[in-house]
């Protein structure tokens, strides 16, 4: 019986409701995007459904539900059909590692983050395939893009973590959110207030991958300015062209359900995940809704900043994506890599 229910039944449990969470998220997301913009561009954005327009992603899911689910006849039918679900488990699945609490999470992983890494790369799979299986020109042009894009700039990812696992000596996401909160040592001096364990957390201590991680997060999400695999003005609308109703829907729902796996990723490893100057003990037995309040704070605020670069910054030709990721990011990582492995034998930390 025990087996039934810790082995089975409580992991059951924590991945129906992250992933259903993860969805809700994403429909939050999709008004918050919109209301963004219109912030920005001096519109209203959605109004008429629901107060604030809150309906409104629930009207654009019963749109799509009805909307014919056209396939058209030149494309490769099965590959088709499921390009759009590999483009959404992936950021689903990339969730079951990240600590939402103390307790809080489905697989407690010593190499969580390589875990990550190795699901989350699986999502270009879905991108390409669904270009190639088009059969058009711009659906094909589209996923070849996405697939130059992703290896290139998946490979700045994993060197601006690096600096992050030297400092904590684990690769397991729990000792890196723990690690950020003990406060920070200086002039010999071990500073445990609250700017102490501010300046604990990995934004402060590798400025420099925290920064190429964020570039590398917008281009792995293929969000404006990187959005280059479904760039409007080039390729119609790229590699879902042939995409309609809850096939479009699904790459729809990947690309911020990406936007959420990364940003999640982001608090964890630069912002001391669920921890936040010992509020997170708040609340005794109840503490773990503390800490998912802390957790949820943080990742909020984070996408509001990626809708924020979306609706700011123009597009890049490709030519300056690439050789920003190849010429500029990849030169960058490997220095960060080297500055701290020089500050670590200095400072002997």
């Amino acid at each position: 019986m025990d087996f039934w229910i810790d082995d089975i039944g409580w992991p059951f449990i924590k991945i129906f409701i992250i992933a259903n969470v993860a969805l809700m998220m994403v429909a939050l997301l999709v008004w918050a995007e919109r209301r963004v913009a219109a912030l920005i561009q001096d519109r209203l954005g959605p109004n008429r459904v629901g107060p604030l327009g809150l309906l409104q992603p629930v009207a654009d899911v019963i749109k799509l539900f009805l909307k014919e689910d056209l396939t058209p006849g030149h494309v490769n039918r099965p590959f088709f059909i499921i390009a759009p679900a590999l483009t959404m488990m992936p950021a689903i699945i990339s969730l079951a590692v990240i600590p939402f609490g103390a307790s809080l999470i489905i697989a407690d992983l010593d190499i969580g983050i390589l875990f990550i890494f190795a699901i989350s790369s699986l999502a270009v799979y879905g991108i390409t395939i669904g270009g190639w299986a088009s059969n058009s020109k711009y659906s094909l042009l589209g996923g070849i893009r996405s697939t130059a894009q992703m290896i290139s700039y998946e490979i700045c990812l994993g060197l601006s973590v690096i600096g992050v696992f030297m400092l904590s000596k684990s690769l397991r996401l729990q000792d890196v959110v723990l690690m950020q909160g003990d406060g920070i040592w200086l002039f010999g001096e071990h500073y445990t207030g609250i700017m102490g364990k501010i300046l604990d957390w990995n934004i402060f201590k590798q400025p420099i991958g925290f920064i190429l991680f964020m570039i590398a997060g917008f281009a792995e999400t293929n969000r404006t300015p990187f959005d280059l695999a479904e760039a409007e003005q080039e390729l119609a609308a790229g590699f879902h062209t042939e995409f309609s109703s809850m096939k479009f829907a699904l790459y729809f729902l990947g690309e911020y359900a990406a936007m959420i796996s990364i940003g999640a990723i982001t608090v964890t490893l630069y912002l001391g995940g669920w921890t936040f100057f010992g509020l997170e003990n708040l609340g005794g037995s109840f503490s773990w809704l503390t800490q998912i309040l802390i957790f949820a704070v943080k990742l909020l605020a984070l996408q509001f900043f990626f809708i924020w670069v979306r609706w700011t910054i123009p597009r890049f030709r490709y030519d300056q994506l690439m050789r920003l990721g190849w010429q500029v990011l990849l030169p960058i990582g490997l220095a960060n890599i080297l500055l701290t492995g020089v500050l670590k034998l200095i400072f002997k930390v």
